[in-house]
């Protein structure tokens, strides 16, 4: 089994498709006005901000929306740079989207576990540190993968997994629940990862 291998579509492959259609005109609006990639990443990243300043003032279903309202720019961003001559020459933007993607999820862990400190449940703030641990892993063994020359996509829990479940968490209130399910989904996928890429990279496997 090579990196050139048919690999199972994630979510996200699934949810791009789906919304293929909508981006593209907002993209090439985007683009002809001279909007700059790296500036709707970092917008997307400062919505996050303000939503973790609100869970961690309690006001979830408030910073559910915002963080709904920022999801769009989080593909916007990749939909308007391969409209850009020098995408090719340039692969800063996709370093940039993901490395604030890593601080993304540390703002939301953080707020959600200060904000089981504000309602005096030490479990929240345990679940939220361990979600946040698993979605660093998530992330990081794909990235070490790529880094082998191996494609590592799989798994039941991958960002857009997690950002569904959070969303599900900030509108319904159901923080603990939810973080239950943070907690074990970003485990057992980075698990999943390792035994993928164990087993591709054996010797023979082709």
């Amino acid at each position: 089994m090579t990196k050139d291998q048919t690999h199972p579509r994630t979510l996200t492959d699934r949810v791009r498709g789906w919304t293929k259609n909508v981006l593209l005109p907002v993209g090439r609006f985007l683009h002809a006005q001279g909007v700059h990639p790296d500036a709707i990443t970092l917008a997307g990243f400062l919505l996050v901000i303000v939503a973790g300043i609100l869970i961690a003032r309690e006001m979830l279903f408030v910073s559910g929306i915002l963080l709904l309202l920022g999801l769009p720019l989080d593909a916007l961003d990749g939909t308007v740079a391969r409209m850009r001559d020098d995408i090719g020459e340039r692969p800063f933007g996709g370093f940039l989207d993901s490395t604030l993607d890593r601080y993304a999820d540390g703002v939301i862990f953080g707020a959600l576990a200060f904000y089981g400190k504000q309602v005096g449940s030490d479990t929240i703030i345990i679940l939220a540190m361990i979600a946040l641990v698993g979605a660093f892993m998530v992330s990081y063994t794909r990235a070490r993968a790529e880094g082998l020359g191996l494609e590592c996509k799989v798994g039941i829990f991958t960002r857009m997994e997690r950002v569904f479940a959070i969303l599900v968490l900030l509108f319904t209130g159901w923080v603990l629940p939810l973080l239950w399910v943070l907690a074990i989904g970003t485990q057992l996928t980075t698990i999943q990862r390792i035994w993928y890429v164990r087993q591709i990279s054996k010797p023979g496997v082709n």
